[in-house]
C-alpha cells in the first residue's frame, strides 16, 4: 500500500458516521456517542441551517454541573456568536470553539463535523 493510500485510509477511519440529517433538530442539539483516541465520548451536535457553518460538535459534558446535558441547552446568539446555554447553571459556550463566555479558563472540546450527503460525520 502506498503512503498516500495509507494516509487516506487513516483519515477515513478517523471520521465516523454518528447520525443522519433527519435525526437532527433545527436550532437545537442532539447527543451522540463518538469513539475517540481517548475512548468513547458523548458529543453534543447542533444544527443551525442557513447560518453559514451549519453543524457544530462539542463536548456533551457540562464541567460546571458535572452532567452530560449540553445538547439539551438553549441555542442563541450572544455578542454576535452562536452559543448554547447550559440547562443547569446557564453558562454560555460558543459553538464554534467551545469557549465559555463567563469563565475564560473553561473550554469544551470540539470536533470537526460535516454532512456527507444526508449523513452526519464527526472526526474522532
Amino acid at each position: 500500500m502506498t503512503t498516500t493510500a495509507m494516509k487516506k485510509e487513516m483519515d477515513t477511519m478517523a471520521w465516523q458516521k454518528v447520525c443522519t440529517k433527519v435525526d437532527l433538530v433545527e436550532f437545537s442539539g442532539v447527543a451522540a456517542w463518538l469513539e475517540t483516541a481517548d475512548g468513547p465520548a458523548q458529543v453534543a451536535i447542533f444544527y443551525l441551517p442557513g447560518q453559514g457553518n451549519e453543524l457544530f460538535a462539542l463536548d456533551h459534558h457540562d464541567p460546571f454541573s458535572n452532567a452530560n446535558v449540553i445538547a439539551r441547552g438553549i441555542v442563541g446568539d450572544l455578542k454576535g456568536a452562536a452559543v448554547v446555554a447550559s440547562p443547569i447553571y446557564k453558562q454560555h459556550f460558543r459553538l464554534e470553539d467551545g469557549q465559555c463566555l463567563e469563565d475564560e479558563d473553561v473550554k469544551l472540546r470540539t470536533w470537526k463535523i460535516e454532512f456527507k450527503g444526508d449523513e452526519v460525520w464527526v472526526e474522532g
